[in-house]
C-alpha cells in the first residue's frame, strides 16, 4: 500500500482561493502563503450577516493505545463523507507539535485517503503559529530573568517561578536546566527546564481567546509565580504582555487548508490534551459555523481527556453547544483494553490483536460502554464509529456495534475512511446528520459557582469512575490559595494520562476500586483554568532510540521523502 505521503503528493491541488470561494469566504479576507494555504482575516465573520450557525459535531474516542486509533483519520473522512452526500461542510483540528513529527507518533494530518494537504506544510512550520508561540513564551521568560536582574521591583520570589522556556522539539536533556552560569553579567542562576512548545500556556490562550483584544487580555492575565508576600505575579505586572500580543497578531486568524477530496479544513492551534484543553480554537469553529451548515471539530486522546474539556471549558467558554458526539473506536483497541496486550510505539504489534479474538475484545468492550455512558450526561447524541483495520472481523465489528447501542450509543457504524475516503464513510455521515436532528438539551458536567473539590470530584467520579479523590498537601494548600485569590469558579483541566481512565495507564478498560491522587494544582489564568496534577506529567518528550526524522530527507528534485 502506498505511504501516506506517497497519496498526499500524488493528488492534485486545489488553489486555496477556489476552496475559499466555494465555502464562502470572499478573496480580501485571504492572506495567501503560496498557492495552497492561506490565513483568514477575523473581519470574514462581519460579513455574514445573521446566517443561521450549522450543526457543531464533535468527534472523540476510547482511550487511545500509544499508536493512536485513527481519531483525526475519522474527523477528516467524517468531513468528506459529509461532503460526498451533498452537505456544505467544514472541517477544524488542531495543528501539530513538531517535536512528535520527528520522534515516533507519526503525522496528524490523517491518513490514507482520508488526510489534510499538503501533509508536509500541515506537519511542519504551516504559517508559523507555533513558532510565534514560541516567541511569545520565550519574551515572557526573558522578561521574568531581566526584572530580576534589574533590581527586582516587583519582589519576585525565584523560588516561585512556573514559567519555563519552550521549544518545538522533543528534547529530554532541556528538562532541567539552570539558567544564569557565568559571570555576573549574566543574570542570576537558577533552576528552571524547557517545555515542549504546544505545552505552553500562550498555546492554550491562542485557542481559548475570542478575539483580539480577549488575547490580549489573557495574555495580561498569566500568572508567572509570586512576590515573596505570596501575592500572584502576571505577565502585565512585568509589562510584558502587549510586546506577546504582537507577536501572535498574525497566529490568532486561523488557517485554511484542504483535505484529499478539496473540502475546507482550518487548522488552529494545538494545546496538549492531556495537560491542556485538547481542542482546536474557539475562533476557527466560529468562523466555520457561520460558513458551513456542519462543522467537524476533533478533541485530543479518549472522550475522558478532550471531549470532557471540550464540554466544560471550550464550550463553557464560547457558549457553542455540540448537536453531536462521536466516539471512535477500533477492535485493536479494545482488545487491547482486556489488559491482556502490551502496545508500544516502534515495536511489532502482538500477533493476537490482529487475528480475531471475541475473548479479549469482550473484555475490552467495557473501555467504550464508559465513554458512551459518560458522553450521554451531556444530554447530545452519541455516535460510535468503528474505524476499521484489514485485520478485523466482520463478527467483531457486529459485536462492538451490539454493545454501544446497548450501552446508550444513538448509532453505531462501521467506516472506512482510510481506504476509500469520503465513499467509504457514507453510513458514517448518514448517522451523524439524523443524530444532529434528533432532540437534545446539552448540559455541562458542574456549574461555575461549584467549589474546586467538588468540580474535581464530578471529573473524577463521574468521568473517571474514581471512588473518591485523595488531595496530597501541597494540592489542600493550592485549593484553599485559589479560592482565596477568587480562582474557584474557573472550570478544572485535569492533567492525566491518556491512556486508561485512571491516573495509572497501566489499568485498562473500565477501572473500579480506585481512587484518584492529586498531587497539586496550578492555575492557567490566562487560557482561564485551573489544572490539577494527577502524577506526573511529561511536558517536554524525548526522542526513540530509532527517530522518525531518521528517514526524512530531500528527494533530488527537492520533494519531501520519508515524512510518514
Amino acid at each position: 500500500m502506498k505511504t501516506d505521503l506517497e497519496i498526499a503528493q500524488e493528488t492534485p491541488l486545489r488553489p486555496i482561493t477556489d476552496v475559499a470561494a466555494q465555502i464562502g469566504i470572499p478573496e480580501e479576507h485571504l492572506e495567501l502563503y503560496g498557492r495552497y494555504k492561506a490565513k483568514i482575516s477575523l473581519d470574514v465573520l462581519k460579513g455574514l450577516g445573521d446566517r443561521p450557525q450549522g450543526r457543531y459535531i464533535d468527534v472523540t474516542a476510547v482511550n487511545p493505545t500509544p499508536l493512536g486509533e485513527g481519531k483525526t483519520v475519522t474527523t477528516v473522512g467524517l468531513g468528506q463523507a459529509l461532503a460526498h452526500i451533498g452537505k456544505s461542510v467544514m472541517t477544524c483540528i488542531r495543528q501539530p507539535s513538531l517535536g512528535p513529527v520527528f520522534g515516533i507518533k507519526g503525522g496528524a494530518a490523517g491518513g490514507g485517503y482520508s488526510q489534510v494537504i499538503p501533509m508536509e506544510d500541515f506537519n511542519l512550520h504551516l504559517t508559523g503559529d507555533v513558532h510565534a508561540v514560541s516567541m511569545a513564551n520565550n519574551l515572557l521568560a526573558a522578561y521574568i530573568d531581566n526584572h530580576i536582574f534589574q533590581g527586582n521591583d516587583l519582589d519576585i520570589d525565584p523560588y516561585s517561578i512556573t514559567w519555563r522556556r519552550v521549544v518545538d522539539l522533543n528534547d529530554r536533556a532541556l528538562r532541567n536546566v539552570i539558567v544564569g552560569l557565568g559571570g555576573r553579567m549574566d543574570g542570576r542562576p537558577r533552576e528552571t527546564g524547557f517545555d515542549i512548545a504546544v505545552a505552553s500556556e500562550v498555546m492554550a490562550v491562542l485557542a481559548m481567546a475570542t478575539d483580539l483584544a480577549d488575547m490580549r487580555a489573557r495574555l495580561g492575565r498569566i500568572q508567572i509565580g509570586t512576590n515573596t508576600a505570596g501575592e500572584p505575579v502576571t505577565a502585565d505586572d512585568l509589562k510584558c504582555a502587549g510586546a506577546m500580543a504582537v507577536l501572535m497578531k498574525d497566529a490568532i486568524k486561523p488557517n485554511l487548508m484542504q483535505n484529499l477530496e478539496g473540502g475546507a479544513v482550518f487548522v488552529h492551534a494545538g494545546p496538549f490534551a492531556n495537560i491542556a484543553q485538547g481542542n482546536n480554537s474557539i475562533i476557527a469553529d466560529r468562523i466555520a459555523l457561520a460558513l458551513a451548515d456542519y462543522v467537524v471539530t476533533e478533541s485530543g486522546f479518549g472522550a475522558d481527556m478532550g471531549a470532557e474539556k471540550f464540554m466544560d471549558i471550550k464550550c463553557r467558554a464560547s457558549g457553542l453547544h455540540p448537536d453531536c458526539v462521536v466516539i471512535v473506536a477500533t477492535v485493536r483497541a479494545l482488545k487491547a483494553h482486556s489488559g491482556r496486550f502490551q502496545v508500544s510505539p516502534g515495536k511489532p504489534l502482538d500477533e493476537r490483536l490482529k487475528r480475531e479474538d471475541m475473548e479479549s475484545l469482550t473484555e475490552g468492550i467495557c473501555n467504550l460502554e464508559k465513554h458512551v455512558e459518560n458522553m450521554k450526561k451531556y444530554g447530545i447524541p452519541v455516535v460510535v464509529a468503528v474505524n476499521t483495520f484489514p485485520t478485523d472481523t466482520e463478527r467483531e465489528h457486529d459485536f462492538i456495534k451490539e454493545r454501544a447501542l446497548a450501552a446508550g450509543a444513538d448509532f453505531a457504524v462501521v467506516h472506512r475512511v482510510h481506504a476509500d475516503g469520503g465513499a467509504g464513510g457514507v453510513e458514517l455521515a448518514e448517522a451523524v446528520v439524523a443524530a444532529c436532528e434528533m432532540p437534545k438539551e446539552f448540559k455541562l458536567l458542574y456549574p461555575d459557582e461549584a467549589s474546586i473539590k467538588e468540580k474535581i470530584e464530578a471529573i473524577a467520579c463521574g468521568i473517571y469512575g474514581a471512588d473518591g479523590v485523595d488531595y496530597l498537601p501541597a494540592a489542600e494548600a493550592k485549593v484553599k490559595l485559589y479560592t482565596d485569590l477568587g480562582l474557584s469558579h474557573l472550570p478544572i483541566c485535569m492533567a492525566k494520562t491518556h491512556l486508561s481512565l485512571s491516573h495509572d495507564s497501566t489499568l485498562k478498560g473500565r477501572p473500579t476500586g480506585w481512587r484518584l491522587p492529586i498531587r497539586d494544582i496550578r492555575a492557567s489564568t490566562g487560557a482561564g483554568f485551573l489544572y490539577p496534577l494527577c502524577g506526573d506529567m511529561r511536558t517536554m518528550p524525548g526522542l526513540p532510540k530509532t527517530p522518525a526524522g531518521d528517514s526524512i530527507d530531500l528527494t533530488d528534485t527537492g520533494q519531501v521523502a520519508g515524512l510518514f
